[in-house]
């Protein structure tokens, strides 16, 4: 049987119902050979978790980028809540260990599928939801996908105001603009860069960052900026 007082450390959270977590790790094939240790399986749970944790990504991308549309938006929800990723984020807290599995889903090397991993996260989100409330909930799945949403939401800005600026710069000046070093700073683990892009001879912004893609974004951003102020006056 599953350890859920380890399973509770390794989540942050202290349930006041244990059997809610302990609902969150049953498999359809536990139940189907074991039918009198629980009425259901996870599924439901699943069902209710997916919403909770499409509801608090889209309320983070919604603050967090304020300049990206519905389309946008919606594209990068769809790659923070895919099979994949959970599953992922699922194999980094070991939860397939905790599974309740039958003999054959066990044989055919269920806890590393990623369809029942990423079931089982989105019930053990759903069990947090109910036994903790939606204010722990949705803190769990921050702290739980800050990486994955820290990198979907880089590059989507990344591509977004760069986007932006070489559509706006070509349609204007029907040129495309390019990205310059100008400087770079500091020890190889604490590299700093600043880009200048350009426009022909014009610069039309800078950045800095701690990469060249970071630096680049930074300077499409001071430079959709500086030409909107500009076109506005």
């Amino acid at each position: 049987m599953a350890d859920l007082a380890v399973l509770q450390e390794i989540l942050g959270v202290s349930f006041k119902d244990p059997s809610r977590l302990e609902q969150a790790l049953i498999h359809s094939s536990y139940i189907n050979e074991n039918p009198s240790f629980a009425p259901t399986s996870n599924e439901r749970l699943e069902f209710l978790g997916d919403a909770v944790l499409d509801s608090v990504v889209a309320e983070k991308l919604y603050q967090d980028l304020p300049s990206f549309t519905e389309g946008e938006m919606t594209k990068l929800r769809a790659a923070l809540v895919r099979r994949d990723t959970l599953a992922h984020i699922a194999r980094a807290i070991r939860l397939g260990d905790y599974l309740y599995l039958g003999k054959g889903e066990e044989a055919s090397g269920g806890r590393h599928k990623p369809v029942n991993l990423a079931g089982a996260l989105e019930a053990v989100i759903a069990a947090i939801f109910l036994d903790q409330g939606a204010a722990t909930a949705k803190n769990f799945i921050l702290r739980l996908f800050n990486k994955e949403l820290q990198k979907v939401v880089s590059q989507g800005a990344e591509a977004n105001y760069k986007s932006q600026l070489q559509e706006l710069v070509q349609a204007r000046e029907q040129q495309t603009p390019v990205y310059y070093v100008i400087d770079t700073k500091g020890p190889d683990h604490d590299r700093r860069f600043t880009v200048e892009v350009r426009a022909g001879d014009a610069v039309l912004g800078k950045g800095s960052g701690k990469s060249k893609k970071e630096a680049e974004t930074e300077a499409a951003r001071s430079a959709l900026e500086s030409l909107s102020t500009n076109f506005t006056r």
